[in-house]
């Protein structure tokens, strides 16, 4: 259907571009927003009425005397109440409600709404809307200018295609009306807008850019909420369901033999089966809420828990026959509530990886704050797994809404509190450490070179000697000898009292008379020529010859 809509959208545009001075495809006006919402919305209602009024004319037809209703108008009037269950809008019936309605069958609107609204985002381009200007400044204030007006664009789109699918969805609910079932409006109408805008904005929210982008599109802290909260919910879910597949194996021969006793025809078998693997998400939930602790309920005063199961007559419906038997669980049931804490445990640590807390109190606050935003959401699946199925004693079945959101806050809350402070000091320390590492290395050049210039200048005399500093105070001084090590005496130690004491003394003693200065050894150019040395020195007169 899509891609019929496409060929429609887009043959006169191919027909005018062979045309010239036509414009072409890039040229051609887009339509408003909200005009694209309205024609997602109205195709997304057609297709599936179109599909389930084709399951509901099967099932008139293997059954005519069934309760379908007197004919076409009946069948029609059926698959609309069908399409409304699928929205998981309630039902008022003679003696009760009917609430417990198969959340796998809001996988048939849900990915027509995802389908609409990628055809929206095409049609409308959204892509073009984005603002070409942004405020000037720093990267991060463009990127998160950005960001904010991306997630503007998402609501609009979100809004655009829920308001007048819940419009739509109110004028069924008034169609689907019989004398037996009463389709509350206001639900209907709720139902079908909450599902129609979260399905519309994470379509649009896709043709901005693949998965990674759209996480990106949320605030550091928020994402990393969400991821913890995807994490956590996903481990407990895939523990519930290996629990319900690992029960249905085990008592396969009760479900066989409660089918037996329906003894459905060929037809009947195979929508039998269709209604319980559309219930099969229920169970999974289900499933959920006992490895939780809480457990669940086939009616009022029963418990389906790991501490024991209480059952009495429940619905001849052969999934349940997956049911435990009455009485005390084994113990090693037990085992099954450490998951939610693995859970925590583990969604801690995503938490502190994608944003870190630059305090070591503040991370796990962050992860109980997971933890609480996990209970909340697995609160929320419980109450949309379970509800009355008529009056008196059916009129309370599944988990409990409440129950289940305390046990996971506080399990998954306390395992990804302590698992995110490990997580975030651990990150810390390491990137303390990358960062000493990488200072150092690039300040391992620079020392270097300044051990080779001071080595060079000490060789040439430029480098100043560097005397030690003496100490302030006394080495005696009790206060100061508390936070500076005791210096060892030496030999020209100068006692400053003691050198006070000799100043002293030194003004009283009278000064000592000056020491001649020792003779001067005599001169060696001159000659005394009247000394011969008793004859031993023989003198030549260098004038003789002068005399005679």
């Amino acid at each position: 259907m899509t891609a019929l809509l496409d060929q429609l959208r887009s043959a006169p545009r191919s027909v005018f571009s062979r045309i010239p001075g036509v414009s072409g495809d890039d040229d051609e006006p887009r339509r408003p927003l909200p005009v694209s919402g309205m024609l997602a919305a109205a195709w997304t209602l057609g297709v599936g009425l179109a599909v389930l009024t084709t399951l509901t004319l099967v099932g008139w037809i293997a059954a005519p005397r069934g309760a379908l209703g007197p004919g076409l108008p009946g069948v029609f009037r059926t698959a609309a109440q069908l399409w409304l269950a699928a929205h998981h809008a309630g039902f008022a019936i003679p003696g009760g409600r009917v609430g417990l309605l198969p959340v796998g069958l809001m996988v048939l609107p849900a990915l027509l709404l995802y389908r609409g609204g990628l055809w929206m985002a095409r049609d409308a381009d959204l892509r073009l809307r984005l603002p070409a200007r942004l405020p000037k400044g720093t990267p991060k204030d463009v990127a998160n200018a950005r960001r904010r007006a991306q997630l503007v664009l998402v609501a609009q789109a979100g809004i655009s295609l829920a308001a007048p699918y819940a419009l739509l969805a109110g004028g069924i609910a008034l169609v689907a009306r019989n004398d037996i079932t009463q389709p509350f409006i206001g639900e209907a109408v709720l139902s079908h807008f909450v599902l129609a805008f979260l399905a519309g904005s994470l379509a649009v929210a896709r043709t901005i850019g693949p998965w990674r982008v759209m996480l990106k599109l949320l605030p550091e802290r928020v994402r990393s909420l969400v991821v913890g909260t995807a994490v956590a919910l996903t481990i407990m879910l895939t523990a519930g369901l290996a629990l319900v597949l690992g029960a249905i194996v085990v008592n396969f021969g009760k479900i066989t033999e409660l089918s037996g006793v329906l003894a459905p025809e060929l037809v009947g078998g195979l929508l039998l089966a269709l209604v319980q693997a559309l219930y099969l998400l229920n169970t999974v939930i289900w499933g959920m809420a006992y490895i939780t602790g809480p457990g669940f309920a086939i009616g009022t005063g029963t418990l389906v828990a790991p501490t024991g199961v209480h059952l009495g007559t429940v619905p001849t419906l052969p999934i349940l026959g997956a049911l435990p038997d009455a009485g005390p669980m084994s113990p090693w049931m037990m085992s099954v509530l450490a998951i939610p804490f693995a859970a925590g445990a583990v969604a801690g640590v995503a938490v502190a990886r994608i944003a870190p807390s630059p305090s070591y109190e503040v991370a796990p606050l962050w992860g109980f704050l997971c933890g609480l935003v996990t209970g909340l959401s697995a609160g929320f699946l419980a109450a949309l797994s379970g509800g009355p199925l008529g009056g008196a004693r059916l009129s309370a079945v599944g988990p409990s809404a409440w129950e289940v959101t305390l046990s996971v806050t506080l399990e998954v809350g306390v395992a990804a509190g302590i698992s995110a402070g490990i997580a975030n000091w651990w990150l810390i320390s390491r990137r303390r450490v990358a960062l000493a590492d990488k200072v150092g290395t690039a300040a391992a050049p620079v020392r270097k070179a300044g051990a080779v210039i001071a080595k060079v200048a000490g060789r040439v005399g430029f480098a100043e000697q560097v005397e030690p500093k003496p100490l302030p105070g006394h080495w005696m001084d009790a206060t100061e000898c508390e936070t500076q090590p005791i210096p060892v005496i030496r030999a020209d130690w100068t006692d400053e009292h003691d050198a006070a004491t000799h100043e002293t003394l030194a003004q009283r003693r009278p000064e000592e008379p000056a020491k001649p200065d020792p003779p001067r050894p005599p001169r060696r150019d001159i000659v005394d020529e009247s000394d011969d040395k008793g004859g031993k020195v023989i003198y030549l007169d260098p004038y003789a010859w002068d005399r005679d």
